[in-house]
Parts: structure tokens; sequence; C-alpha cells
């Protein structure tokens, strides 16, 4: 489903590769994925202490959700990330780059000491607007 970027001269640039605001027709499917970890397969934590390791298994997890509801990452228009480490931002986004390659989603990035998993560096929450 076609989506598009939003900016404003009146906002100062993304700091990261994330829109300011995105449009999408509201025709389709809504798609809410929940909160992602570096979980593979076998429900363990892959890359512990790499925040890019980490941050491509999350964008994985993240793909294989949106694609088992028929989807792709394009349909994705908003994600929410928690972090352990803000100073990991731009690792974070230099991956988010690979993964989201057309319009990027509107984001919101929040550090925070704990998680679910004492391992996991990086969660992403996302949703998706997939078309019938």
């Amino acid at each position: 489903m076609p989506k598009t970027q939003i900016t404003s001269e009146k906002i100062g640039k993304p700091s990261g590769h994330f829109s300011h605001a995105t449009v999408v027709e509201a025709r389709g499917r809504l798609v809410f994925i929940s909160g992602m970890l570096a979980k593979g397969p076998d429900g363990k934590i892959v890359g512990v202490g790499d925040i890019e390791r980490q941050t491509v298994q999350v964008c994985e997890n993240v793909k294989s959700a949106v694609e088992a509801a028929g989807g792709t990452l394009d349909d994705i228009c908003r994600v929410d990330v928690f972090v352990r480490n803000m100073e990991h931002f731009d690792a974070i986004h230099a991956v988010r780059r690979r993964y989201f390659t057309s319009a990027p989603p509107a984001s919101t990035m929040v550090e925070t000491p704990k998680m679910t998993t004492p391992e996991a560096l990086i969660e992403m929450s996302a949703i998706a607007v997939v078309q019938d």
C-alpha cells in the first residue's frame, strides 16, 4: 500500500531514519505488531552485547510478522523502539536504513533501563496497513 513521507520546514530535519509523519490511504487491514526482541527461532537472544546484530534480528522479526499478515516492510507506517542505551542511536538507524528502503515510517525511540529479558538491548513494535 503506498505511503507518503511527510516533512515540514517548520520542524527540524529528522535526526535518524524516520519521517515526521506518514500518510497511508486507509484501505486495507491494520496490523499491530507486538514488541519484538532480538530472539531467534529458538527463543534465545541473538547477538548478546551487540546492538547491530540485535537490531538486525529485531528487524527480521518485524519483517516476519508483517509478512505472516500478508504485507511487507513497505506497509509499516509506524514503529516504536525501546533501547537500553541511546548512544546506540546511529548504529540502530544504520540498520533501519537497510530494512526500511521506501518512505521510512514515523517513529519514536525511548531509552529504558529494563526489558523483559536482561540481554535485550532493543525492542521494536510496529503498525502496518496491509492492502486486502
